[in-house]
This record gives structure tokens, C-alpha cells and sequence, in this order.
């Protein structure tokens, strides 16, 4: 079966994510302790590596992360 992401990249909002949170002005971990607040457990470092591709997002976490920064999901793919 052939994966839908190739290489080393292992989700498609990790750059989009980041220029939210920082248009936000959240750091990361401000962004981890807010995530908490909806029951969506994100430490700092996890935020980091999804930021750079480094790891792979949920669909749990996307709809967190969406409410956190008050935009719609479909907004991390524009």
C-alpha cells in the first residue's frame, strides 16, 4: 500500500501550525498548556516535532489544536 506522505515528512500541518501559534503569540508550551484545558495531552517537545514533521497528529489533537486556536481544521490545509 503506498503511504500518502513520503520521506521524513509525517504530517501536512506541522509549518501551518507554527505560523498560527506564533500569530497567536503562543509559545509552545503555552500552546500545550491550553491543549490540556480540552483534555488533549501534547507536551512541548511533541508540539516541537510536529511543528518540524517530525511526528504525526491525530485527529483528536487536529480538532484540539483547531479549538485552541480558534480556527477551523480545514484552515491548517490552506
Amino acid at each position: 500500500m503506498a503511504r500518502i506522505i513520503d520521506g521524513t515528512q509525517k504530517n501536512l500541518i506541522g509549518e501551518k501550525l507554527k505560523k498560527l501559534r506564533k500569530a497567536k503569540k503562543l509559545s509552545q508550551q503555552q500552546l500545550s498548556d491550553r491543549l490540556e484545558t480540552h483534555a488533549i495531552y501534547i507536551c512541548r517537545g511533541s508540539i516541537s516535532r510536529i511543528e518540524d514533521g517530525s511526528r504525526t497528529v491525530t485527529d483528536i489533537e487536529l480538532y484540539g489544536l483547531s479549538q485552541v486556536l480558534d480556527i477551523p481544521v480545514q484552515d491548517f490545509f490552506k
